[in-house]
């Protein structure tokens, strides 16, 4: 494609990643509003959560299938029609069991689209330009997320709930009528290749133990618990038997045989350890913000919502940059920056004031797509032409998957680390009688006093925490600023 046409399918296909990675965080804030409208608990509101991500999971490594069978055109029209229909059905929802099988769809519609949407824009762009396609598509998936707590947030609080699946509709409805408009003419050959039962049963098996493991570890003190010491052993026995059937399957459900381009292989470690450490202090900075400075959830959205500031100048910039340097030194260039916002946060304090949260939110929005848009076009074209498909759809898997392993790693560290932390502030007090007996003397009921020691210990400690969580995140992701230099050199361009 070449001028408008070629404007307007890049500006189709990433709408449609942009309001799919949207839906997995655009009602994170609005849990408690669903809870209270269906009578239940906010622990079974997060299943409208659990349920998007398990579905959206199991179908992103199908894409590969889904599109050697029935074209990479058909499978995006589809998905994103079946996610418009659902989206509304999720709105419509009368019940909480009613809401989670609808995002149980949505999900499962929702997950072929971004590998749909990176194969379809990778095949139409001409190779002079394709790091600027993948440049400004890559920037959905880094500004989505972000966009879900402040527009879930507003709309819950404004005019309902069921306003975070309705302006899907529109939205979606767009999209396909863009890509039929567009690409009606540009399907990709399909071949009728058998459909490997075995390997969809153990994908679904595993991915689905894994999820429901992570999301209720927490409330079930995780290994305590034979249920969640159940789902593990299923997950892990389910994984195995997967990768055992997947390599030696004639025709594979999700092909594994792409991780033998060590490109491909060192560009989905670095993703998934990135991405994963990413995505948890997305998760864990609006909690600390609400939790111990009172931020209320749109505020704690804004905060967060710097990260786009520069991110929206810079990614092009990287795609420019990847034909004029090595990619590998842009992508550990981008890496160190993002491992040294992240890091910063490690010195914060209970007096820190916004602004002074708003210099490594900017740094991060630098970081960012200097990591992310070499590393997803260099992800491409170190596989074969045809293995494009199923090697978007692997990466783009590992990336979902990262994201819901390193969230409840660092959430119940960060639970564990408070309790430990203190422990020792406890242990450390000096003359906390005097403390108490000041409070007394100025007219404080000593119940009160006590409480309001414990208080402080209580924000002193999970502030502590919090650090510690920054650092160690910082820490992973600085490692992989050094090791994406085992990946080959190449040029994207």
């Amino acid at each position: 494609m070449q001028g408008a046409a070629l404007a307007a399918a890049v500006f189709v296909l990433s709408l449609a990643t942009f309001i799919v990675i949207l839906d997995t965080t655009i009602i994170n804030v609005a849990v408690p509003h669903i809870a209270g409208a269906f009578a239940a608990s906010a622990n079974e509101g997060t299943w409208t959560i659990t349920s998007y991500a398990v579905a959206e999971a199991f179908t992103v490594p199908l894409s590969g299938w889904l599109v050697a069978r029935f074209g990479v055109v058909r499978t995006f029209l589809v998905s994103i029609t079946g996610f418009a229909v659902f989206s509304m059905l999720c709105g419509t929802a009368t019940s909480l069991p009613m809401l989670v099988v609808f995002r149980v769809f949505q999900g499962l519609c929702g997950g072929p689209l971004m590998p749909a949407s990176q194969t379809l824009i990778m095949r139409v762009t001409p190779s002079p330009r394709v790091e600027l396609a993948m440049g400004l598509w890559m920037m959905t998936t880094i500004l989505a997320p972000i966009a879900g707590p402040i527009l879930g947030g507003t709309l819950a609080d404004s005019i309902g709930w069921r306003w975070a699946f309705y302006i899907n509709i529109p939205v979606a409805i767009l999209c396909a009528l863009g890509a039929w408009s567009l690409f009606r003419t540009r399907e990709t050959p399909t071949a009728k290749q058998p459909i490997d039962f075995v390997g969809l049963v153990l994908l679904a098996l595993w991915v689905g133990a894994l999820q429901i493991m992570l999301d209720n570890g927490q409330n079930q003190d995780w290994f305590a618990s034979p249920w969640i010491t159940g789902l593990l052993v299923v997950a892990v026995l389910g994984f195995a038997a997967f990768v055992i059937w997947e390599l030696t399957d004639d025709h594979p459900i999700v092909d594994l045989r792409v991780f033998r381009h060590r490109g491909f292989a060192v560009s989905a470690a670095a993703m998934s350890f990135t991405f994963g450490a990413f995505f948890a202090s997305i998760v864990l900075m609006p909690l600390w913000l609400q939790i111990n400075l009172g931020y209320t959830s749109t505020l704690s959205g804004y905060v967060l919502a710097f990260q786009a500031v520069f991110g929206v100048i810079v990614a092009p910039l990287a795609a420019l940059l990847m034909t004029r340097i090595d990619p590998r030194a842009l992508m550990s260039a981008g890496l160190a920056i993002l491992a040294l916002a992240i890091a910063w946060r490690g010195g914060y304090a209970l007096n820190i004031s916004f602004e002074k949260m708003l210099l490594p939110q900017l740094a991060m929005g630098i970081g960012i797509p200097l990591f992310f848009v070499p590393l997803m076009t260099l992800s491409m074209t170190s596989v074969r032409p045809w293995e494009t498909a199923a090697a978007s759809g692997l990466i783009n898997f590992l990336r979902t998957i990262a994201g819901a392993i390193a969230t409840a790693a660092v959430i119940s560290a960060w639970s564990s680390e408070t309790i430990s932390s203190r422990s020792n502030l406890v242990s450390r007090l000096h003359r906390p009688q005097e403390f108490v007996a000041g409070l007394a003397d100025k007219g404080l009921p000593s119940n009160q006093a006590l409480g309001s020691l414990d208080a402080l210990v209580e924000s002193q400690s999970l502030m502590l925490a919090t650090n510690h969580m920054f650092l160690l995140l910082g820490g992973v992701v600085a490692l992989m600023a050094v090791g994406i230099w085992l990946m080959p050199r190449q040029s994207a361009g």
